[in-house]
């Protein structure tokens, strides 16, 4: 059964389907009920939207690695990485190699 917030933001998205930030929301109620296929799906549609929403890259590296696809993971860390130094956005860019470096040191 949905939850009363993730139904009240798919309502949201139906008004409007280019809210990015519905979008992410929605990702991370899926995270939070542990539906991880459902949550790459749903980052990974905000990832085609806009690829610079730098803050998508660690969770959906997160939820792949849930998934056991470590590549996945691995490359979605690696892209994380690149566009937080393209961005300058220096906490994203540490947090993205930190999760980087502990999947790396798991495997």
């Amino acid at each position: 059964m949905e939850n009363w917030r993730l139904g009240e933001l798919k309502k949201l998205l139906e008004e409007n389907d280019k809210d990015e930030f519905v979008r992410y929301a929605i990702a991370q109620e899926y995270l939070k009920a542990d539906e991880y296929q459902k949550a790459i799906e749903a980052f990974e549609i905000l990832k085609d939207m806009n690829p610079n929403y730098i803050g998508l890259y660690y969770h959906l590296g997160g939820a792949q690695a849930e998934i056991e696809d470590f590549s996945g993971a691995l490359n979605t860390y690696n892209t994380g990485i690149y566009i937080a130094q393209s961005l300058n956005d220096q906490h994203a860019l540490a947090e993205l190699m930190n999760a980087k470096t502990n999947l790396e040191l798991e495997l």
